[in-house]
């Protein structure tokens, strides 16, 4: 099993590069898998440790199969500062994403209400009256398997609602390769020959240190699997 990596630590804040399969939070129905809550808890006590207001520090989080930074906090000041910045969106994320078809524009922004779908309350979508939700791409690549085309993306999401990258790339017609949600049961299904799992990665992340107030940047590399994952596919103009 792969485990939670150590991208930066110091005694405010602890930044993680979180593998897939692993959930960000301790819930009742999360006993048999791995949970990042749960190794914080364990592995980087701090004043923290076992505040379940605090979720152990976690202050944002990524879906279960989604890698990538993660941000912990080590002080309740910390914990705080950080939650406001999100709150008032001065925390800037990146992801890189492989999605199905060739997006012709190389930038975008996708600008399209989220919320969940009343017939179906474990999924979200794009819903008239929903919560606002922006989301920047940008292609870094075409790609081609066979016959089929790929884009490889950039995404910088503004607002952070649930799955919300998810949903904007299947709203625009790309959704992401290996998405068992939100790219059909069938599509996600033939991608998983290929795939292992969901192509979305949390690459960077950039703050303000919530002690010196001067702004850090974190990046991670795409894990392995996916880096053997695009060696299969071909770049096209």
């Amino acid at each position: 099993m792969q485990y939670p990596k150590i991208v930066f630590e110091d005694d405010d804040i602890l930044v993680l590069d979180k593998p897939s399969g692993w959930i960000t939070n301790s819930a009742s129905t999360t006993s048999s898998q791995p949970v990042v809550q749960d190794w914080v808890r364990k592995n980087h006590q701090s004043e923290l440790t076992n505040n379940v207001e605090c979720r152990d520090g976690i202050v944002h989080r990524l879906d279960k199969e989604t890698s990538g930074i993660l941000l912990v906090a080590r002080t309740k000041m910390a914990f705080e500062e950080l939650q406001r910045q999100f709150k008032e969106r001065l925390v800037q994320k990146t992801y890189i994403a492989l999605v199905h078809g060739k997006i012709l524009l190389n930038g975008g922004m996708i600008d399209s209400p989220v919320s969940r779908l009343p017939w179906r309350r474990d999924r979200f979508g794009v819903m008239p009256g929903g919560r606002e939700a922006v989301t920047l791409y940008k292609v870094i690549k075409r790609l081609k398997k066979e016959e089929s085309e790929f884009t490889l993306v950039e995404l910088s999401p503004k607002t952070g609602r649930t799955h919300q990258i998810r949903i904007h790339l299947k709203h625009i017609g790309h959704p992401i390769v290996g998405d068992s949600f939100y790219a059909g049961r069938k599509t996600a299904r033939n991608d998983r020959v290929w795939c292992p799992r969901l192509f979305l990665h949390a690459g960077s992340i950039s703050f303000l240190h919530p002690q010196t107030k001067v702004k850090v940047d974190f990046k991670t590399d795409i894990p392995e699997e996916l880096r053997e994952t695009l060696d299969k596919l071909s770049q096209v103009a």
